[in-house]
């Protein structure tokens, strides 16, 4: 599974997935001060899962229903420092779950997981 990290994902935690093998991108590095809407039709052409710690992707990926067919992973997680921010994405994503096509949200103690409507092209 690919991932792509919002601008406002630690770099801590950025660094910590990577060396730990996973396949993350980020919009800091790549793409920085992009729209949320970008943000996310860039992990959707991708094939990638969004990692935020943005609350408005839940109203982009259900009320506008824009394309997050890969999913999106939401940290609400308080006041965790640098290295418990790391570390609870790390165990987040090693955890199994199935992120495609779901939007969850990670707090401290679980993983909350909805499924999101297909997207569908308007028609012109």
């Amino acid at each position: 599974m690919k991932f792509v990290a919002d601008e406002n994902f630690p770099g801590a935690a950025l660094r910590l997935l990577r060396r730990s093998g996973f396949d993350v991108a980020s919009i800091a590095e790549a793409h920085p001060g992009i729209p949320d809407t970008e943000v996310l039709a860039l992990a959707s052409s991708e094939g990638r899962t969004l990692l935020t710690f943005d609350k408005d992707f839940g109203e982009l990926a259900f009320r506008r229903g824009l394309p997050a067919s890969c999913g999106v992973i939401l940290f609400r997680i308080g006041l965790l420092g640098p290295a418990e921010s790391a570390e609870l994405a790390l165990a987040t994503l090693q955890s199994g779950v199935e992120w495609a096509g779901h939007f969850c949200v990670v707090n401290n103690r679980k993983i909350r997981i909805k499924p999101l409507r297909p997207y569908f092209e308007p028609k012109r």
